[in-house]
């Protein structure tokens, strides 16, 4: 990235959802202990956000399957058809001290037909 270039910080979905989550039932336990706002000693747990192609997340992706060759056009579009249904919720780890993104995860609402049209 070309030094002065902005990255793009538009999120995925509120951060507040993330700040809301409640542990307290969790039956794991990590010592030291972590949580949504603490979840490392330089980490950061945050929606995806479009910068974060610039990040590493291709790479984190590639660990888990063949992850293919993303323009940043294809990034943007499928971003931001993603936020628009507001039924993804990708989340990332950042290592604020490399400015890369370390762990990615998703959760996709997913609408059907059994159960009443419910949502799981």
């Amino acid at each position: 990235m070309a030094s002065g270039m902005l990255l793009d910080e538009t999120l995925l979905f509120d951060p507040i959802l993330l700040q809301e989550l409640d542990w307290s039932s969790s039956t794991v336990s990590f010592s030291p202990p972590i949580n949504p706002s603490k979840p490392g000693e330089g980490l950061i747990l945050r929606p995806l956000c479009l910068g974060d192609l610039d990040r590493g997340l291709y790479k984190v992706l590639s660990q888990l399957t063949v992850a293919g060759d993303v323009t940043k056009e294809q990034f943007k579009a499928k971003f931001e058809h993603m936020k628009k249904t507001g039924d993804y919720y990708a989340i990332v780890v950042e290592d604020t001290n490399l400015g890369q993104i370390v762990a990615t995860a998703t959760l996709i609402i997913e609408h059907k037909f059994i159960h009443g049209c419910a949502k799981v």
